[in-house]
């Protein structure tokens, strides 16, 4: 999650960018305050990224003829409770160019707290003076940048431009077009990526003919992510085999284009809508989410349209995150919710009234420690499992008290009813090392455990042999496997957790989502839920197994009455069906309007008995069952057996003829995971990541649902201008990109637009590496229970 501390409610009146600005020596305080919008130097608050990205940012611009040095500047959010984040000797911005204040990492300096929503970004200079400021009530939905770059009001962009020149373009783009057989001729289909809706009245559309061009009338608009058609009736004039599309805004600037060389069989779409490449789709989706073979789009939630409010007003503080459910023949409504809230470390218990309403049975909550009673585990995600029912497993990103710290963890708490007012983890399995480089606030956020009965009975396949799963291969993991959700990787991992305190990945699941918030074992459903949060507009998908892996099945859009902007970090579904539905539950850690838990519904049938999908008897064991576990010889991190690596191509291959094809970070340091894109359409492939010049592997990853693979820069890496080239199993060159690596781990240097100052000089920065401690206990098995 992202770091909430202190999310003050904020206002901030923001307007044009003078030419210069008198220097505001106020008070650090949390409450909102004026400053000026450009500092005396000429320096700006450019553009803020709080959400959905891999991590919370603010980018300076200098909008000064000579360069400014920031060295020693510093920066907070609305909390002067968190530690002021110190620039180092060095940053300094040429003209014209910018500067990232980032997130911590595990590889790279930055302030260790995240930007909430609401809050402040507040920049201080050397002496401690207030210099800049700005407040906002909520998330951008892409990020808040100046428009135009460096001058004008903050808004919402259109995309994020870290380091880079601000993206105030319109939002309107081509998303489809029909230009042979359509109904009833041929159409163009618009959308707009934005957060507002466009008044299309002015607009022009043309094809690759100038003289071709219709206007749109007034009375026309586009909603956010909504379409709109424009017909060959209306526009007047038809497109050919080999043609194009265009559209302008009124005052004649282009705002997208696409061009084709021959008829497509049905239609040419983006992929995904809006944002992605055209490709052929699979059908023409009129006015409609466009449709690709082989690639699960968005649908409407099957259930009811809301998500109705269940806590009383105030019950939660905020940060209530992770939920489940356990069924109950004895509780009201069938069952009890555990719930955990992160920032301050509590588990709560959560029972039905009868009458609508869910409170927790203990009031307050239960403060939870590590082993030797210390620290406050920041706790994301809870579940409990059949085969330990005296327990509860919680998921966290790292200790509260060292924050700076990534420490992903599944830890055991040894209670039946949460009645106790402190609990100390009696188990500790610290994954930390499965995951080099991770951010802090990037780590586990869900938690659901799935019987082996279940996972052999579907011909689950153990990724880390590639064989079918054999649970006698894991002696001492009880019986089931936790798969958790990583908010720094967007996937989800298998887990056998062993009696000595170490575990052992069995699966990954590449998830369709920037963000994986929750993860959920349906039984009913046969089926694993992923949540996203409202990075994702608050979609969910289900994954079934399909020839031995997790594959999403289906994705969902938010309920469509719901709010899109809740921060629900917490989902899950209850096993009990009533009048065809089944209750969905929503933890929103924003603790929105005062309000942390709410309710919706997903269709079922009467005759669906609860714990259907979890009965299965165990199949007899597979052949080698019982030998010792293999060390897996995959790729870090991937828990699949040893791919065969394609050769790499030849540098003198990777011509400006074949460049694309693939999209990199134009800059990384060294020991960065960095994403490459190379499209859905090679999604679940297994491909060669390589740095050029002299080709080093990065890394045989498969393809996520998105089209993307993480590599990371290795260590040794030369500081220049380099070339990522992505090759697919059979050989062939995916395509490549270029890339700068611009300084080692643990140096920060400013990004700019133009060439630094000479002397400039990055200072190195120590990071504090911290032990976690693990506790070598067995899982404690106890006579089965059920809650109360």
């Amino acid at each position: 999650m992202r770091t909430p501390a202190l999310r003050l409610g904020a206002t901030i009146a923001t307007g044009l960018v003078v030419a210069a600005g008198v220097l505001a020596t106020a008070p650090a305080t949390a409450a909102p305050v004026d400053a000026p919008a450009v500092a005396a130097n000429g320096v700006v608050i450019n553009e803020i990224e709080s959400n959905a990205d891999d991590t919370d940012w603010v980018e300076l611009k200098n909008t000064a003829t000579v360069a400014a040095d920031v060295s020693g500047w510093s920066m907070l959010d609305d909390s002067d409770k968190h530690t002021r984040y110190v620039l180092p000797a060095g940053s300094v911005i040429a003209p014209g160019g910018y500067f990232v204040i980032d997130q911590l990492t595990s590889t790279a300096p930055g302030f260790d707290f995240g930007l909430g929503n609401p809050d402040q970004v507040r920049v201080f200079d050397a002496t401690g003076a207030l210099v800049l400021a700005h407040a906002y009530e909520t998330h951008a939905a892409v990020t808040y940048g100046r428009c135009p770059d460096g001058l004008g009001a903050l808004v919402d962009t259109t995309a994020s431009t870290k380091g880079r020149a601000n993206d105030c373009s319109s939002p309107v783009r081509i998303n489809e077009v029909e230009s042979q057989g359509g109904t009833p001729g041929d159409w163009v289909e618009l959308t707009n990526t934005g957060t507002t809706t466009v008044d299309l009245a002015g607009y022009v559309f043309q094809d690759a003919e100038d003289d071709h061009a219709y206007t749109i009338p007034a009375g026309t608009t586009v909603a956010p992510g909504g379409f709109t058609v424009l017909d060959e009736a209306d526009f007047g004039f038809g497109l050919g085999k080999a043609d194009s599309a265009r559209i302008s805004t009124p005052a004649g600037v282009l705002a997208d284009s696409t061009s084709w060389t021959e008829h497509a069989a049905v239609t040419i779409g983006r992929n995904p809508d809006g944002t992605g490449e055209f490709a052929p789709t699979s059908a023409a989706t009129k006015g409609a989410v466009n449709a690709f073979a082989g690639v699960v789009t968005a649908e409407p939630w099957p259930g009811g349209p809301d998500e109705t409010v269940l806590d009383a007003e105030g019950t939660f503080s905020g940060d209530l995150s992770g939920l489940d459910w356990q069924s109950s023949s004895t509780a009201v409504g069938g069952g009890v919710i555990w719930g955990v809230q992160n920032g301050d470390g509590l588990l709560y218990r959560m029972v039905s009234d009868g009458k609508g309403g869910w409170t927790p049975s203990n009031a307050t909550g239960t403060t939870l420690h590590y082993a030797d009673g210390s620290g406050t585990p920041d706790a994301e995600g809870v579940t409990v499992t059949t085969d330990d029912p005296g327990a509860v497993y919680v998921s966290t990103e790292r200790d509260n008290d060292r924050s700076s710290t990534s420490r992903p963890a599944v830890l055991r708490f040894a209670t039946t009813d949460s009645s106790e007012r402190t609990l100390n983890a009696t188990d500790e399995w610290n994954l930390a090392g499965d995951f080099p480089g991770l951010g802090a606030n990037a780590g586990l956020e869900g938690v659901t455990w799935v019987p082996d009965s279940w996972l052999t009975a579907q011909g689950f396949t153990d990724g880390s042999t590639g064989a079918a799963y054999a649970p006698a291969r894991y002696p001492g993991h009880g019986e089931g496997l936790f798969f958790v959700g990583v908010e720094g990787t967007a996937s989800v991992y298998a887990y056998a957790l062993m009696a000595d305190g170490s575990a052992e990945r069995v699966a990954e699941i590449a998830t369709p989502f920037s963000v994986v918030a929750e993860v959920q074992f349906d039984a009913t459903l046969d089926a694993l839920w992923v949540a996203c949060d409202d990075a994702c507009a608050g979609r969910t998908a289900l994954f079934d197994v399909q020839d031995g892996v997790f594959t999403a099945a289906s994705v969902y859009e938010a309920p469509s009455g719901a709010a899109r902007d809740l921060a629900n970090e917490g989902f899950v579904v209850s096993d009990v069906c009533t009048d065809g539905s089944r209750a969905t539950y929503y933890a929103d850690d924003n603790d929105t309007d005062g309000f942390s838990l709410r309710t919706g519904t997903f269709p079922c049938t009467e005759e669906t008995e609860p714990g259907d999908g979890g009965t299965t008897p165990t199949p007899a064991p597979a052949p080698g069952d019982g030998t010792p576990t293999p060390t897996p010889t995959a790729d870090p991190g991937t828990g699949g057996a040893s791919p065969t690596v394609p050769g790499a191509p030849a540098e003198s291959s990777l011509t400006a003829a074949n460049r694309g094809g693939i999209s990199a970070p134009a800059t990384a340091r060294v020991g960065e995971t960095i994403t490459v894109t190379m499209g859905r359409e090679h999604a679940g492939e297994r491909v060669a990541v390589y740095l050029y010049s002299s080709p080093v592997l990065l890394g045989t990853p498969v393809v996520a649902a998105d089209g993307t693979v993480g590599v990371t820069i290795p260590a040794g890496t030369t500081i220049g201008a380099h070339r990522i080239a992505v090759v697919g199993a059979d050989g062939a060159l995916i395509g490549w990109a270029p890339i700068t690596i611009t300084t080692a781990s643990g140096q920060q240097l400013a990004f700019t637009g133009a060439e630094l100052a000479s002397g400039t000089a990055a200072a190195l920065l120590l990071l504090a590496a911290g032990g976690g401690l693990l506790v070598a206990r067995r899982r404690r098995r106890t006579a089965t229970a059920t809650a109360e």
